[in-house]
Formats: structure tokens, sequence, C-alpha cells
């Protein structure tokens, strides 16, 4: 079986509720939760918390646009040591800069969640009525043993929540778990396997649903294995920097789906490697290069070929992260009063 049919196979198990173990493989997928288990017992119990940096950010006029973090450790910034070194706050300051209006930033992510603490948390982002949401999750489901299409479909239907609520959404999707320094080979090897597909799976499944993936891979590739500066205390989870270099990967995509910054309407380029694909094949392709960007697009005004819906592959070009620019909470009333300029535009 082809990589894009065995994705293509995991996300329909998913949106059916089925499939268990069998389309990722049993083996693999036991030998990689054992791995899961001496990787927690090398790096301890979580001991650093990040504190969620939820206000105001940038200093310019308008209504700000308000916009949810969601997902485990990886998005909350396990590690950091303050609000300011958290993918949050980088992305709501570097999204102000971009759009030239301020952004609310609400995280509700948390440190150990799982894809079954989805719910809990997208009820909770809906209240802030948000315009845009980034997703990470799903290494602490390995550790919960829990089966690759249940992980899936829970995904699916947080991004189809927000959605209904007219809330853009991107996913980060789920790291090569190859990378990480305890997991040595063969094991590395088997892990990064199971990280492609499951990559895979969750693009198709976040693009049917109505958001745009990117892929986390690697991160930022060859650098997460030779720098050990982006790694953090544990060794485990990135460090300040790691973040920072993953926050940039996503950037460009949240800019893109509130329509703004430089890349927001340019169509995909041939020489820059972007192609328009059946989703399978945009999926398993996102996979081999960190940053890749899926977003469903149409092809002579349908939405489907004869292979499936049609994807837009894209490598954005990153953005300099943007200097944090915090407007405290009590002065936000002022921010808020001032011209309001419709989301997107």
């Amino acid at each position: 079986m082809s990589k894009a049919r065995a994705a293509k196979k995991l996300a329909q198990a998913a949106a059916f509720g089925g499939g268990g173990l069998g389309l990722i493989g049993a083996t693999v997928y036991g030998v990689l939760t054992a791995e899961a288990e001496y990787v927690k017992r090398v790096i301890g119990p979580m001991r650093y918390y990040p504190t969620p940096g939820n206000g105001l950010y940038g200093r310019f006029p308008g209504h700000p646009i308000t916009f949810a973090m969601l997902g485990d450790s990886s998005a909350a910034g396990y590690g950091t040591e303050s609000p300011d070194e958290t993918p949050g706050v980088m992305l709501a300051s570097g999204l102000a800069e971009l759009a030239e209006r301020p952004v609310r930033l609400v995280d509700v992510s948390k440190t150990g969640a799982k894809s079954t603490d989805l719910a809990v948390q997208v009820d909770t982002a809906l209240q802030a009525g948000p315009h845009v949401a980034v997703i990470l999750i799903g290494a602490n489901d390995v550790k919960a043993k829990m089966p690759p299409s249940t992980s899936v479909r829970l995904l699916a239907t947080a991004v189809r929540r927000l959605r209904a609520a007219n809330c853009e959404v991107v996913v980060g999707t789920c790291p090569d778990l190859g990378v990480v320094p305890p997991i040595v080979p063969p094991l590395r090897w088997v892990a990064r396997s199971w990280s492609h597909r499951l990559a895979a799976a969750q693009t198709i499944a976040v693009v049917e649903a109505g958001g745009r993936s990117v892929s986390l891979g690697s991160l930022l590739g060859e650098v997460f294995r030779t720098d050990p500066s982006m790694w953090g205390r544990d060794n485990f989870h990135p460090s300040a920097t790691g973040y920072a270099a993953a926050s940039a990967a996503l950037l460009p995509s949240v800019a893109a789906a509130m329509g703004v910054g430089p890349e927001s309407f340019v169509h995909p380029e041939p020489f820059r490697g972007e192609a328009i694909l059946p989703i399978a094949d945009a999926a398993v392709q996102a996979t081999r290069r960190a940053g890749t960007e899926v977003a469903a697009t149409e092809v002579a005004g349908r939405e489907r070929g004869p292979r499936g819906r049609w994807a837009a592959l894209r490598h954005r070009r990153r953005h300099p992260k943007a200097e944090v620019d915090r407007v405290e909470p009590e002065t936000a009333g002022a921010e808020d009063k001032a011209e309001t300029v419709p989301v997107g535009q």
C-alpha cells in the first residue's frame, strides 16, 4: 500500500469511527508506545509549567483579532521561563505586526493534554469568539496508547466546531518523533515512520474539516538534529529558541488564514515545489518538508477530482519573529475604541 493510500485509509477510519490500530500497524504502534514509556522515564515528571500570555498584543488601531491557542505542552510552551517565550505570544505578536492590528491572545492549551481534552478547550476558546485558532496536539496520545484513528477523529471534530463558529483554523501536525534525542535507533526509525503517517492522516482530516495544516516534521529539519540549543532542559521539549523556530513556521499560514501578510493571495508556485494535488498526495508530500502548508482549493470550480478533494501545497516564506509589543489588559479598552476594521481586511 502506498503512503498516500495508507494515510487516506487512516483518515477515513477516523471519520467513520473504525480502523483501530490495523491501518497504522499494531506492531509499529506497540513498539512506539513502549518507547514512549522509556522516554517518559528518562525525562522524568514535568516540572516547568508555562504561564499563559493571555492579553492584547500590538499597539495598532482597530478592533482586535482574537487568536486562540489550543493543544498540549508544545502549544503551551513547556519549559519556557516567561510568557513571551511561548508559541501563543510569539504568534500573537507576529500576527499583530503583519495585520497591523491588535491581537487578543486566548491561550487555553495545557501541558499534558490529549486529543480527548480538545472538546473542553474548544468550549473555552469559543466563549471568546476567536477569529483564528492554532492547534498543536498528538504526542500525549501516544503515551496514552490512544488508537491513531481516535486521535485523528477528535482533532477533526475540534476543527469542525471552530469552523462552524467562523473561526479559521491552523493545525501543526504531529512532529517527527525520530529527532527527539532520547529515542535511539532502531526505534528512532520506527518513530519517524509512525509520525509521518499520522501527520499525513491529520492533514487529510483537518483539510476535510475546513482547516489548513502545517507540517512541523522535524520543525526546521537538520537544525533540530544538530543544534542542542533547540532543545529544553528535559532534552525532549523544545527550548525557547526551538519554540521560536516552530512559531516562525506556523506564522505565515496563520497570517494567510486571516488574509494578511505578503503571501495571503499568492497562488502555488511550481518553481518552489508548490502544487495543487489530490489531498492524500499533498498530505504525504507535506510530511517530507517542515513548514509545508496544505489547504483546500478548487480546480475548474470543483472541490473534488477523481482522487478526492483538491488541495494546495505551499512552502510559505517565513517571516522574522516580531518583537513582542504587549498592551496590558487594563489599557486594552482604549485600543478597543479605535476605528474598527473588518477582520481579514
